[in-house]
C-alpha cells in the first residue's frame, strides 16, 4: 500500500545481524531517498515529477545528506501489457519513455526506483507482476532501475483476487520468493522493497528474501501509526543488519539509522521506571554505534520531563558521558540527561566516553530542547521542529520538492509536508 512522500530508515528500528541474508550488495544502512504516492497519489507517477524531485534534491543538498533515491509508485505503467507481456510505461507521464529519465537522474548522482505488485494487478488497478517475474525483472534492468517496491494487493486469496485479502491462499514467502529470484536472474543489482505489509511475520525470515521488509500495514501519516509501528518495531531488533532492514515505512533520524553497524535500538527499563505496556510507545530507548550509543527519549504520552543516568543505559557502563542530541544541536557531558519535551516530541542523542569521537554530530549551538513550532512558508504554514522554527532559525524555509531548511550551522534539514 502507500504511504508518504520522504522515506528513511527509523532510529528505533534498526536492527542487529542474521547470518543469512540476500547477497546483492545493497542496502548496507537503510535507504533514504522520496516516493511519489502522497505528493499527487497517480498523478505524481510521471517523469516530471521524478525531474523536478532530483533537482530538488541536489539544490537543497539533500544530495549530500544522503538522499539517493527517487521512487515512482504506482500508476506509471498503461492499463495493459504489450502482446509480447511487458510492462508500457503511460506515453502520457513518460513521453521519452522511462529509460532516458534514469539517465538524467544517475547523471545526477541519484537513484531511480519504481514500483511494482506480486498479484495479478497493482493495489491502483495497473498491471501486476503475477506469472510476469522475470519479464518484469528484465525490464527493470534494462532501463537502469535501482529500487523495486513490491506491493501485495491482488494476491491469491481464499474467496477470490481483492485487493487487501483478509484470508490469503499461502503464504507471502512463495510470491516474495518467485520476484526475488527473479531479480537474481538479471545482471543488475536491484533493491528488492517488499511492501508485504508485515505479514507471515516478515522479520523472522525477510532477510533471505529482501533489502527491506514492511513490517507492519502502512503509515497513515497520524499519531496512532507511530504508536502501532513503533511498539512493534521494539521486539523486532534481532532480525536484521546491513543487507536487509525492517522497514518502518518512512520514519527515520539520519545521523541514526545510517551508521554502518547496523544495529538496533530497542526499550531499556531504568532503575525505578515503570515496565513498557504493550502497544505504547515506551519512553527509553537504546542501540549501540559504531562509536558510540543512541539513546530516544519519546514524550508519547504527553509534555513531560524525561530524565536517564547514562549507567542505566546498555552498553554505557558508569563515569562521565560526552552527548549531542540530534534535532536542536546542544551538547553536554556528565552522568546523567533530562530533557523537556512536548507531547509526541522526542530527543534523540548520540552518547559516547571521553576521548571517543563525535564526528559527524551536529553543532554544538544551543537550541530549545521542546521543539514543535509553526513556520510559515510561501502559499503554505506547516509544523516543524525547532531547527526549522525555533532557537536557531535564522529565516524561511528553502521551499521547493521537497523543502528543507537550514540552521546556522549551514546543515540542511528535509521537511516532510
Amino acid at each position: 500500500m502507500h504511504s508518504k512522500s520522504i522515506f528513511a530508515g527509523t532510529a528505533i528500528g534498526y536492527l542487529v545481524s542474521l547470518a543469512a541474508a540476500l547477497n546483492n550488495g545493497l542496502s548496507r544502512t537503510p535507504a533514504l531517498g522520496w516516493n511519489s504516492w502522497n505528493v499527487a497519489q497517480c498523478n505524481a507517477a510521471s517523469a516530471s515529477y521524478a525531474l523536478s524531485t532530483a533537482n530538488a534534491f541536489v539544490s537543497l543538498g539533500l544530495k549530500d545528506l544522503g538522499y539517493t533515491y527517487i521512487n515512482i509508485d504506482d500508476c506509471w505503467s498503461t492499463l495493459s501489457r504489450n502482446s509480447s507481456g511487458y510492462l508500457v510505461p503511460d506515453p502520457s507521464k513518460w513521453p521519452n519513455g522511462i529509460k532516458p529519465v534514469v539517465d538524467q537522474i544517475h547523471g545526477m548522482g541519484l537513484k531511480f526506483g519504481l514500483y511494482g505488485c506480486a498479484g495479478t494487478k497493482t493495489c491502483g488497478g495497473y498491471p501486476g507482476s503475477q506469472g510476469y517475474e522475470v519479464k518484469d525483472a528484465q525490464t527493470l534492468a534494462a532501463w537502469g532501475v535501482d529500487y523495486w517496491k513490491y506491493d501485495n494487493c491482488y494476491t491469491p486469496c481464499n474467496g477470490g483476487a481483492v485487493q487487501t485479502c483478509g484470508s490469503p491462499a499461502g503464504s507471502t514467502q512463495t510470491w516474495y520468493g518467485t520476484m526475488r529470484n527473479a531479480l537474481q536472474s538479471v545482471s543488475r543489482p536491484i533493491l528488492f522493497s517488499m511492501c508485504q505489509w508485515g505479514r507471515d511475520n516478515v522479520w523472522t525470515w525477510g532477510a533471505n528474501y529482501g533489502n527491506s521488509w514492511r513490517m507492519s500495514t502502512d503509515n497513515w501519516n497520524d499519531w496512532a501509526s507511530v504508536v502501532r509501528i513503533a511498539s512493534a518495531a521494539a521486539g523486532m531488533a534481532q532480525y536484521a543488519a546491513p543487507g536487509g532492514f525492517n522497514d518502518l515505512d518512512m520514519m527515520g533520524i539520519i545521523a541514526i539509522n545510517q551508521d554502518p553497524l547496523g544495529k538496533a535500538a530497542t526499550y531499556f527499563q531504568p532503575k525505578g521506571a515503570a515496565a513498557p505496556v504493550p502497544g505504547q510507545i515506551y519512553p527509553y530507548w537504546a542501540g549501540p554505534l559504531t562509536d558510540g550509543v543512541a539513546v530516544g527519549l519519546v514524550a508519547a504520552t504527553g509534555a513531560q520531563t524525561l530524565s536517564v543516568n547514562f549507567a542505566d543505559v546498555p552498553g554505557l557502563g558508569s563515569g562521565i558521558m560526552n552527548w549531542v542530541e540530534y534535532y536542536t544541536g546542544k551538547t553536554g557531558s556528565g552522568t546523567s540527561v533530562s530533557f523537556s519535551l512536548g507531547s509526541h516530541d522526542m530527543a534523540i542523542l548520540k552518547v559516547t566516553k571521553p576521548g571517543g569521537s563525535t564526528s559527524s554530530t551536529p553543532s554544538s549551538a544551543a537550541a530549545s530542547s521542546t521543539r514543535t513550532t509553526t513556520a510559515t512558508a510561501p502559499g503554505r504554514t506547516q509544523t516543524q521542529y525547532g531547527q526549522c522554527g525555533g532557537t536557531g532559525w535564522t529565516g524561511p524555509i528553502v521551499t521547493g520538492t521537497p523543502s528543507a531548511c537550514r540552521r546556522p550551522d549551514g546543515r540542511l534539514y528535509a521537511n516532510v509536508p
